[in-house]
């Protein structure tokens, strides 16, 4: 791990805190004054700061405040060992936290006719490819070996964790031009292969964590927060429980199912993109779940099906969707939801932001009729989604019937699939 030296070595204005862009510059050296006064990274280790942070602190029973407790910390700072920074803590998650130690490469970076191969070789972590970038966000934004967000958590306090790569991607400022001289350094990638990468690494880490023997049980019980939040929370006179066997396998009422908003979506994926792979995601989804059920060896159907997410998260890393893979998805999307596939909140939140995602490439392509049309629709979509305590799957259903049309009508024909399984 290299050494990390802190927003003020990138701060300058003839570096990175120019208030405004430099025209003619290679970068826009505005990225601290954008990073700084509009990310939400930036204000991480603040929000330790306020009254929920200290009253979940003292539920939890910590020795030291949030601010002060490396359980916190690692995920709202930048927070390497002692000996690997000469950082504040309080600057939150800051440059390095994304981009790597600048060690080796703050004094060869900026030099004439440097690359960013060589950036790239000397430390620089390379976030702008869709696997590392998955990678590095989802350490905080779903958990890893050294730092996840429990159920403890949560009981204390601790909101809901919700993520999904490209989306979260766009919403925050970019502080970034991908003008021709970035292609030229970096190439681009569309956002659906930004998505689709991101729902495999979340699928490789949900499993990770649900085999570790550590980290994937509390006492006597699994770690609550890999299963579906909704399946206990809700009152008990809501009896909306429904069969669903998207997956092959059918658990009856009473049993916690699986969090597998990001299996669906991989599933999904495959469907298009790797259809032989597709089926054997299939099964081992099945068996899983069976595992789960009190039918199998868990740790060992989920080793399996691990093994396969991480093996699609190569692939879709290396190649982008055909036309027709897009079209697919895109219907795919809406028509899982309709044969009951989006019945728990999370399957209907991971759906929506994917669609989100496939429409804006769609657009950028050219190939929608109306793109005001379904952004209408998607944000039909969105409303309902605005509180998961008060999620209707029956209405989440309804409005994705109400934007198959304009989905269908909206892809011109020569990208239109072949239409499957329609409800």
């Amino acid at each position: 791990m290299d050494k990390t030296l802190g927003v003020v070595t990138c701060a300058s204005s003839l570096c990175h805190g120019s208030i405004a862009p430099w025209n003619g510059s290679l970068v826009s050296q505005n990225e601290y004054v954008v990073w700084s006064r509009l990310d939400k990274h930036a204000r991480a280790y603040k929000l330790l700061l306020n009254e929920q942070s200290k009253r979940i602190a003292a539920k939890l029973g910590l020795a030291a405040p949030a601010h002060e407790s490396k359980v916190c910390l690692d995920c709202h700072a930048h927070n390497p060992l002692q000996s690997k920074t000469e950082h504040h803590i309080s600057d939150g998650v800051a440059c390095e936290a994304c981009h790597g130690g600048a060690e080796r490469w703050i004094g060869t970076h900026t030099e004439a006719g440097n690359s960013h191969a060589k950036n790239l070789a000397n430390g620089m972590y390379p976030s702008d490819q869709p696997l590392a970038r998955a990678q590095l966000c989802l350490s905080c934004h779903f958990g890893d070996t050294e730092k996840y967000v429990t159920h403890r958590m949560m009981a204390a306090g601790h909101p809901r964790l919700s993520f999904e790569l490209n989306t979260f991607t766009s919403l925050q400022p970019a502080h970034f031009k991908v003008d021709t001289d970035y292609v030229q350094r970096k190439g681009t990638v569309d956002g659906v292969k930004i998505w689709s990468v991101g729902q495999a690494v979340a699928v490789a880490t949900q499993l990770s964590i649900l085999m570790d023997p550590k980290r994937g049980r509390d006492g006597a019980f699994p770690e609550l927060t890999l299963f579906d939040c909704h399946a206990c929370h809700h009152p008990m006179a809501d009896t909306r429980w429904t069969p669903r066997t998207t997956l092959g396998s059918n658990q009856g009422p009473g049993l916690v199912r699986l969090n597998d908003s990001s299996i669906l979506m991989l599933y999904l994926i495959l469907r298009q993109t790797e259809p032989a792979s597709a089926e054997n995601f299939k099964l081992a989804v099945s068996q899983l779940n069976q595992a789960i059920a009190g039918r199998g060896d868990m740790a060992a159907s989920a080793a399996t099906l691990k093994i396969q997410a991480q093996a699609a998260a190569q692939k879709l890393s290396q190649s982008g969707m055909t036309d027709a893979q897009l079209a697919g998805v895109a219907l795919l999307l809406v028509d899982d939801g309709l044969n009951g596939s989006y019945s728990d909140y999370a399957g209907a939140e991971q759906a929506t932001m994917a669609l989100g995602s496939v429409v804006s490439l769609l657009n950028q392509q050219g190939k929608l009729k109306s793109a005001a049309e379904m952004n209408r629709g998607l944000a039909s979509l969105r409303a309902s989604l605005v509180n998961d305590e008060k999620f209707k799957p029956s209405e989440f259903q309804l409005r994705l019937r109400a934007i198959r049309p304009q989905l269908v009508s909206g892809i011109t024909k020569q990208n239109a699939p072949k239409e499957q399984g329609r409800p």
